[in-house]
Parts: C-alpha cells; sequence; structure tokens
C-alpha cells in the first residue's frame, strides 16, 4: 500500500503530540579526558543491562507538532481517517534557521506498524528537497544517544555526527546514557549534492 505524504497545516494541527516511544538494548557511551592542552573524547556502543524504554510520559517537555519557539516551521505527514476521526500515522517538522541558513528537522516519526515500508526515508528525501529548493547549506538534527535505531537511520541517510551535548535534558545525561547527539547533513553549494 502507497502511503500518499501530504501537508500538515499548523491552524490544524498545531498542539498534536508525537508519541515517541521507543526500546534500546544499546547506548554509546562517552569517555573523556582532559590534558593542559587537549580534550579526548570517545564514543563507544555498549549495551544495556536490560532492555530499556522511553515513553512521552517520562518527559515534562512531551514531543508536539509547532511548538511555538520554532518560528516558520512544516509539518508534513501520514494520516489516515476512520469513522471521520483523523490519526497521524507518521510526521517530519522542518524549521529555517535563517541566521545560519540551515534547516532543522524538529521531528521525524513513523508509527510502529509503518516501520520498515520506506516511510522515513521518503519523509526525509522531503526535507532534504525542502533544503535544496530553500538553498540551505545544511539539515540538522538532534537525538538521543540510547536511540541507536535513529542513529543509524540517520547515518544511512547522509548524516554525520557534528557535537554532543551531555547536559542538554538534564544535568545527569551522561549517567542516564541519554546524550544528546546532534547530525548534520551538508550541500555542496554549487551542485546540490551532500558532501
Amino acid at each position: 500500500m502507497e502511503y500518499e505524504i501530504i501537508p500538515l497545516p499548523k491552524e490544524k494541527w498545531k498542539g498534536t503530540p508525537i508519541l515517541m516511544r521507543y526500546t534500546t538494548e544499546e547506548y554509546f557511551d562517552l569517555e573523556r579526558s582532559e590534558e593542559t592542552d587537549a580534550f579526548h573524547f570517545e564514543l563507544k556502543k555498549k549495551a544495556f543491562e536490560t532492555p530499556v524504554t522511553h515513553t512521552p510520559e517520562e518527559y515534562d517537555f512531551p514531543d508536539r507538532l509547532y511548538q511555538d519557539h520554532w518560528e516558520g516551521a512544516e509539518a508534513f505527514g501520514i494520516v489516515s481517517t476512520e469513522n471521520g476521526e483523523e490519526k497521524l500515522l507518521a510526521c517530519i517538522e522542518v524549521c529555517p534557521e535563517e541566521w545560519s541558513n540551515r534547516l532543522i528537522v524538529t521531528e521525524l516519526w513513523v508509527a510502529d506498524e509503518l516501520h520498515r515500508r520506506g516511510i522515513g526515508t521518503r519523509l526525509m528525501n522531503l526535507a532534504k528537497e525542502k533544503a535544496k529548493a530553500d538553498k540551505r547549506r545544511a539539515i540538522i538534527l538532534e537525538t538521543q544517544s540510547c536511540n541507536v535505531r535513529a542513529i543509524a537511520f540517520y547515518r544511512s541517510q547522509g548524516f554525520e555526527l557534528i557535537g554532543f551535548d551531555t547536559c542538554c535534558y538534564t544535568n545527569r545525561d551522561v549517567q542516564r546514557r541519554e546524550i544528546r547527539f546532534n547530525f548534520g547533513y551538508f550541500f555542496d553549494r554549487e551542485d546540490g549534492r551532500a558532501r
């Protein structure tokens, strides 16, 4: 079955919760050391003793479409209609970062029942096309060091790790094995292809 990706207008979809849930058995552990003239960081994939599940309920700031701080955001997705009710099955939200000429992927989500059908790739391709059309120099996004499935997906899409933040979510992100990873996809300004 082919699923149609449609625009999700702000006036209709603002505030719609994105039910990000995932279970992981692995994480990237941060090993760091410091010298007078150098900092050393190494990120190594390790296994949790028991699988860890993350759900929207554990956070004070659940993901939602068109949050106020994402000025200029646009969203696209797949919607099903049953008994007159619309249900979001997948979405991507992008927002321009004008000062740096980058496009931010603020949300990317596909319902479990639609995994492994190429929908994430189609949504990401839409973001790449939009960034190219708007002459953005890069696309950036974030995920967590324990979301190894998302990390593998972003890497397969041509994204590279461009940084990390050890206290983005709490002051104990390293101990919780949930460091913010920043990924970037870069365009060659002359031909529009990723480098």
